[in-house]
C-alpha cells in the first residue's frame, strides 16, 4: 500500500511563527510513517517557503529548498527549486498548521483551493469568518447563540471613552493567541489598549467583559457528524488567559492552569458541548476547530471566539482535550486527513 504524500506547511510571517512550528514539531513526533510520506513545508519569517526535512531546530537552514504551492491544478503540488530549475512534486493532500493571519484566515485555503489540493480543515469563507470576531458573533447571534456586547472600532478611528461601561476588553478583531489583547479598567486606558491592538491588526473590537469561567471544546467532524473532546477549564491565578506569550510556554502559564476535564457539573459540560457543535455548524466549520466559551454563573454559556487551526503544541488545549477523550493525536491526524479525502459534506 503506498504512502499518502502529504505536505505539511508550518511557520509564517506573523507573531505566531513559534507556535506554528511547535505544532508541526508535535505532528512530526507523531506521524505514522507507515501511512505518510510528509513533505514539510515552512514559511519563514521573511516569508520564504521552503522545502525541509522536517521542522527540527535549524529546519530553515542549508539544507532546505526553495518550493512554492503552485496555483496551477495541473500541477496539484509543489515547485521545488533544484539545480537552477524547478521540479513539479505531486501532493494527495495538504494539512497547515499555520496558525493567525495568512494561514487561518482563508488567505492559504484559497491557495489551495486554486491549487486543487485537497486540505485539512475549514474552507475559505469559514476560515475568514472564523478569523475576524466582529464577523464570527454577527453569525453566531443569527443562530440564536449569545456572544458579549461588542463595538467594532475601523482603521484610523478612535473610540470616545465615555461611550463604555467598564471593564472591557480590547482586541485585533483578526488575531490569535491573545496577542495584542488588553483589559481596560477605566477610560483613560482606552486608546493606549487600541493603540496595542493595532499592531497586530488595523480593525480593532472593544468588548465587554463577560463575568464567568473560560471553558473550551474541541470538536472534530463534518456535517452532523462531530466528536467533541473533553470539556476544559481554565483556571486563572490572577489577571486575564494568555497563551503563548512566555518564553518557554512548556512549562506552563505563569497566571494560568488548563483543567481536563473540566471540574463544572455534568449538566453544564453537556451544554457547552451541544454549544459548541452549534457554534461550529452555525460557521460553516469541518474538519477541526476549537470553540471557546465564557460558562456564567448562571449555567448559560456565551461564546468567546472559534480557533479554526488550533495549536497542537504539547501543551495546546486541543489535543489535550481529544487525548482526556479517548483521541491521541496519532488518531487525530488520521481522522482530519480521512475527513479531508472524503471532501466536503454536500448540503
Amino acid at each position: 500500500m503506498s504512502r499518502l504524500k502529504m505536505g505539511i506547511v508550518f511557520g509564517g510571517s506573523t507573531e505566531e511563527h513559534p507556535v506554528s512550528v511547535r505544532s508541526a514539531q508535535e505532528i512530526a513526533r507523531h506521524l505514522d510513517p507507515e501511512k505518510y510520506e510528509p513533505f514539510w513545508i515552512g514559511i519563514t519569517r521573511d516569508g520564504a517557503w521552503l522545502l525541509c526535512d522536517g521542522p527540527a531546530a535549524g529546519w530553515d537552514g542549508g539544507g532546505s529548498r526553495p518550493a512554492v504551492l503552485a496555483p496551477d491544478s495541473g500541477i496539484h503540488g509543489l515547485l521545488v527549486l533544484e539545480q537552477g530549475r524547478y521540479d513539479a512534486v505531486a501532493l494527495d493532500l495538504v494539512l497547515p498548521v499555520v496558525h493567525g493571519r495568512l494561514g487561518e484566515d482563508g488567505a492559504l485555503q484559497g491557495l489551495l483551493e486554486l491549487a486543487g489540493i485537497p486540505y485539512v480543515g475549514c474552507d475559505v469563507q469559514s476560515s475568514a469568518l472564523c478569523m475576524d470576531k466582529s464577523l464570527t458573533y454577527l453569525v453566531a447571534r443569527g443562530a440564536g447563540i449569545a456572544t458579549p456586547n461588542f463595538w467594532p472600532v475601523a482603521a484610523n478611528t478612535d473610540p470616545h471613552p465615555d461611550l463604555f461601561t467598564y471593564p472591557v476588553f480590547v482586541k485585533p478583531a483578526r488575531s490569535g493567541s491573545s496577542f495584542g489583547v488588553s483589559r481596560v479598567t477605566r477610560p483613560e486606558e482606552l486608546l493606549p489598549a487600541v493603540a496595542t491592538a493595532r499592531q497586530y491588526d488595523a480593525k480593532v473590537l472593544v468588548e465587554e467583559a463577560v463575568v464567568g469561567s473560560e471553558v473550551g471544546c474541541a470538536v472534530l467532524g463534518n456535517g452532523p457528524e462531530l466528536v467533541t473532546g473533553e470539556v476544559d477549564r481554565i483556571s486563572l491565578r490572577h489577571g486575564f488567559f494568555r497563551i503563548h506569550q512566555e518564553s518557554e510556554p512548556e512549562r506552563g502559564s505563569e497566571n494560568s492552569t488548563p483543567v481536563v476535564p473540566a471540574d463544572i457539573p455534568a449538566e453544564s459540560s453537556r451544554l457547552v458541548r451541544e454549544t459548541a457543535k452549534a457554534i461550529y455548524g452555525a460557521l460553516g466549520c469541518r474538519g477541526l476547530a476549537r470553540v471557546d466559551m465564557f460558562l456564567r454563573a448562571d449555567a448559560t454559556v456565551v461564546l468567546n471566539e472559534v480557533n479554526t487551526l488550533p495549536g497542537l503544541t504539547s501543551y495546546s488545549r486541543y489535543p489535550r482535550m481529544m487525548a482526556a477523550a479517548g483521541l491521541p493525536l496519532a488518531e487525530v491526524i488520521d481522522r482530519v486527513v480521512s475527513l479531508a479525502r472524503a471532501g466536503r459534506p454536500h448540503a
